[in-house]
């Protein structure tokens, strides 16, 4: 047996060896580049041609295999051209129909010709089992049956089964496959070796437990989950230690500007706000670059805290930049922000797409000579003519929704070969802990799991649209008494046309329902500062009613809004819905989000919003989500720079996942040059992940 460590392999592209140029070109769209890869990428069915029914006994519309002599061939013109060939056994007569033939298939189905065929047998008008396009092969002599399970691969255009299955085979001719594991991790966990798992999941054995194929709890799938768990702790404790190779501005969590801040907020910050801001106080202290998450649930005061982290940063002589993925987000932080700290001599900046090149010029001087303390800004923030003078902290505002290039070019605007500014990532999405430790397992977490005292929870209520003109009666009284309503319209990705059609048509619909209201329009076609306008017109009072699309499902606060109708609520994710609920209920009354849902549901959709439903904590609705949705939808984990996972699953795979999290340390320290070949194996050239 070969020394694991002594043996490190590199896993160099050798794809060349296992086929053509043409299978390659094909295989790597399925992200295959190294025989390696070949060997993790797996069937996802099976099919059994290790058995021979005979036609009598073959039942239909099942996945069989015959052993049949061809007695007629012939061409039939009628519906169609087509290519019929007449099979016996010893059993019974059928039929095998080709609708695409070529003449070398129509000679080589000859009267006389032995032939293996698999397929599904349907009736023909005639009453004769059938098969259309079946998978046929000459018998030749001492042609026996596998003893093993055909494995059926995912596909792309051009790329057939028996080329897949040519280049698995010689895949385990080539690439490596001894254990990246060490023998106690197999031990603790009763794991299979990596070849024996391989092996069995590519070309079981005719006999084997089907359980153990499709079962993801298997002992097979239990040694892939941990082997893709381990490497992607691997990677994100690799990129977590190398904080150490850096330094970052030490800033004291004690000052004057903080103390004054929190006298005049009016309320009292919640047990878990304190907590969550004690931590970053105690990571900003510190010289080492700070790579904090805060996850709280929607109005749970993360701002708050963020403000208080960018106190710290400023007292200390640094400047902080705040990124928002919206303009009408940056706006709702500008104006929160400026009213926090302007009265503690703080210079807040607002730097969006939208400024007049003037305005972006002059807010440009201010940051490069360090007059603004703080900036707040979309994604303008990153842009090259963008420089600061002395960034310390970078806060990101709903950090999934920027991919990793976006972040990087903004923190790199603080740091230098050595040094790197602290940075403090926040989101809206409650994420259950284990996905936590899959994701963000490189960075520390701060939870702030409850709201302020006095905030109301939201009544929540499913209306059919049958029922539409007593929604209507609801929002005419609700905007009787002086109250505002958002009525947001279907949430369309597929097609952003088509939704921007909806919202027009349903705002011209309900002004047609109260001309007496004030209505307003906003959505994501509408320029700047016309929606900017709108959100101002709504959040004064001006504006009765807001018909809105996505636009609105983050950040905006209107504490008079307590009416909330969310259209085809049914078409919407778990977060989604959540999100959107949580723009209400900013103020002390009573709030209501009224889900109207079209009355045929399938049952996912009925799901889905039966937890919404009965489900006001966020972190309950996020778990629900990852079990409808998965990880990758929720985060946007797939430009997180995060390593994806295609056989663990976090919440599944829970158990393995700690002890993943629990080794990585001591492989990496004890056993580098393992711990690189296994990183290798699973994720080789898309060992991308976040450097931020």
């Amino acid at each position: 047996m070969k020394n694991h460590v002594d043996n490190p392999t590199s896993y160099a592209s050798d794809l060349e060896k296992v086929a053509t140029p043409a299978v390659r070109a094909k295989l790597i769209k399925l992200g295959i580049s190294r025989a390696q890869d070949l060997l993790t990428f797996f069937p996802i069915r099976y099919e059994d041609e290790t058995q021979v029914v005979s036609i009598a006994d073959a039942p239909e519309r099942e996945l069989i295999q015959i052993e049949v002599t061809v007695i007629q061939a012939k061409v039939e013109f009628r519906p169609r051209r087509q290519l019929v060939v007449s099979v016996q056994d010893v059993t019974d007569i059928a039929s095998l129909r080709f609708l695409n033939f070529y003449p070398s298939q129509q000679r080589m189905l000859e009267v006389g010709v032995r032939i293996r065929v698999v397929g599904e047998f349907r009736l023909n008008r005639h009453r004769v089992k059938e098969m259309v396009h079946p998978r046929y092969k000459k018998i030749l002599a001492n042609d026996e049956l596998p003893t093993t399970l055909t494995p059926v691969y995912a596909t792309t255009k051009g790329l057939g089964q028996v080329s897949i299955r040519k280049a698995v085979a010689r895949a385990f001719t080539v690439a490596d496959q001894t254990d990246t594991l060490l023998p106690i991790y197999l031990s603790d966990l009763g794991l299979p070796s990596f070849s024996r798992t391989v092996k069995t999941l590519h070309r079981p054995q005719a006999d084997v437990d089907p359980a153990l194929l499709k079962d993801r709890r298997s002992e097979f799938w239990a040694r892939l989950s941990f082997d893709e768990l381990l490497a992607q702790q691997l990677i994100m404790r690799k990129n977590y230690d190398k904080r150490e190779q850096y330094s970052a501005p030490i800033m004291s969590p004690i000052n004057s500007r903080m103390e004054l801040f929190l006298s005049r907020l009016g309320f009292k910050l919640t047990n878990a706000q304190e907590i969550a801001l004690s931590e970053i106080q105690a990571d900003m202290s510190e010289c080492l670059p700070m790579r904090r998450l805060l996850q709280g649930d929607v109005g749970s005061g993360k701002t708050v805290i963020a403000a208080l982290a960018a106190l710290q940063a400023i007292d200390a002589g640094y400047q902080v930049a705040l990124m928002v993925p919206t303009e009408i987000l940056s706006e709702q932080h500008f104006k929160k922000i400026e009213s926090w700290l302007t009265i503690l001599d703080v210079s807040v900046e607002r730097l969006t797409g939208s400024l007049t090149k003037l305005e972006r010029s002059q807010t440009s001087d201010r940051i490069k000579t360090g007059l603004a303390h703080i900036v707040i800004g979309t994604h303008a923030l990153f842009q090259e003519d963008v420089v600061f003078k002395k960034l310390g902290l970078v806060i990101i505002d709903e950090q999934h929704r920027f991919g990793v290039k976006q972040r990087l070019a903004l923190i790199d605007k603080g740091a230098d070969k050595l040094n790197q500014t602290h940075q403090l990532m926040m989101s809206a999405t409650p994420i259950p802990r284990s996905l936590a430790m899959s994701f963000f397992g490189d960075l520390d977490v701060s939870v702030i799991d409850e709201l302020p005292p006095g905030r109301v929870p939201i009544i929540t209520k499913l209306v059919s649209n049958s029922r539409r003109q007593e929604v209507f009666e609801r929002i005419q009284d609700t905007c009787r008494s002086g109250q505002q309503v958002y009525w947001v319209c279907p949430l369309i990705e597929e097609s952003e046309t088509l939704q921007l059609e909806t919202a027009i048509q349903t705002h011209e619909l309900i002004q047609a329902q109260f001309p007496h209201l004030r209505i307003g329009i906003v959505h994501g076609r509408m320029k700047s500062q016309e929606k900017t306008r709108a959100m101002e017109d709504f959040t004064n009072g001006s504006i009765h009613l807001l018909v809105a699309t996505s636009v609105i499902e983050v950040g905006v606060d209107v504490p008079n809004a307590t009416v909330m109708v969310i259209e085809n609520a049914e078409r919407m994710g778990l977060s989604q819905l959540h999100q959107l609920r949580g723009r209400i209920g900013r103020g002390s009354g009573a709030s209501t989000c009224i889900l109207l849902y079209s009355s045929k549901l399938t049952e996912t959709a009925r799901s889905r919003l039966k937890i919404i439903y009965e489900n006001i904590d966020g972190f309950e609705v996020a778990r629900a989500d990852l079990q409808l949705r998965g990880p990758g939808e929720i985060l946007g984990a797939r430009q997180s720079g995060v390593p994806m996972l295609r056989y663990a699953d976090p919440e599944r795979d829970v158990l393995l996942l700690e002890k993943a999290k629990h080794f990585a340390p001591d492989f990496l320290t004890n056993h580098p040059e393992l711990a690189e070949r296994h990183i290798s194996r699973w994720y080789g050239s898309r060992e991308k992940f976040s450097e931020v």
